[in-house]
C-alpha cells in the first residue's frame, strides 16, 4: 500500500512474507551471512558502526559509503529467492544487498540518505524486516514537520523510490526497551561507474 508523505514515494507491505518464512530466513542468514563492523566516517573519524553489516551482491556491485568501499560478498543461498520475488513482483533488477544485523536496542542507524552517486539520482530501494520490531523514522530536510514513524515488524517490506533520498533522511534510532535482535536488508541496484 502507498504511503502519504509529501514529496516521498513510499509503499509498505506489513506481510510480505508470512511468520513462518521471516523467521526461518532470519535464522539462515544469522549462520550465512559474514557479520562484520563496518568502519565508517562521521565528521572526518573513522568509527566503528553501531551494529553488523555485510555488502552482498553481484561481482560488479562495488559500493562507495562513508569513505570506505565495499567490495561485495556472494549471495547466501537464503537470499536468492528473496532476491529474484523482489525483482519480479517489484519489477527491479537488484544487484546488491545491505544486510544489518541490529544486536539489541542499543545498535542503531543515524539520519542519513542513500544519495550515493553509485544508486543514481532516484535510488529505488527495497527494505525487507526479519526479528524483532524497532521503529523507522523519516524526516523532510527543509521541513522538520513532515515526518513519518512506522513499526517494521518481521516479515515486513517498505520501498522507497523517487524523490524520497533527495527530500527526506530516514533512521533506526536507538531504544531503551528491551528488544531482540533484528534483520535489515535493503536491496537495491548499484550502477554501473560512467
Amino acid at each position: 500500500m502507498p504511503l502519504a508523505l509529501p514529496g516521498a514515494q513510499l509503499t509498505f507491505d506489513p506481510h510480505w512474507l508470512d511468520a513462518a518464512a521471516a523467521r526461518s530466513l532470519f535464522d539462515a542468514l544469522m549462520l550465512q551471512v559474514p557479520w562484520e563492523t563496518h568502519r565508517i566516517r562521521i565528521y572526518g573519524r573513522l568509527v566503528d558502526s553501531p551494529r553488523l553489516s555485510c555488502w552482498i551482491g553481484d561481482p560488479d556491485a562495488v559500493y562507495t559509503f562513508s569513505g570506505t568501499r565495499f567490495v561485495p560478498h556472494d549471495w547466501p543461498a537464503a537470499l536468492r529467492p528473496v532476491r529474484e520475488r523482489l525483482n519480479r513482483e517489484l519489477g527491479a533488477d537488484f544487484n546488491s544487498v545491505l544486510a544489518n544485523l541490529y544486536r539489541n536496542g542499543a545498535d542503531s542507524m543515524g539520519w542519513h540518505s542513500d544519495s550515493e552517486a553509485e544508486l543514481g539520482p532516484q535510488p529505488f530501494i527495497a527494505s525487507l524486516s526479519l526479528g524483532a520490531t524497532r521503529r523507522f523514522a523519516l524526516k523532510n530536510r527543509r521541513d522538520p514537520e513532515r515526518k513519518l514513524a512506522l513499526d517494521l515488524a518481521p516479515g515486513s517490506l517498505l520501498t522507497m523510490a523517487g524523490d524520497t533520498q533527495t527530500n527526506y533522511r530516514h533512521a533506526l534510532p536507538r531504544t531503551a526497551k528491551p528488544v531482540g535482535a533484528r534483520i535489515n536488508l535493503t536491496f537495491r541496484r548499484i550502477l554501473a561507474p560512467r
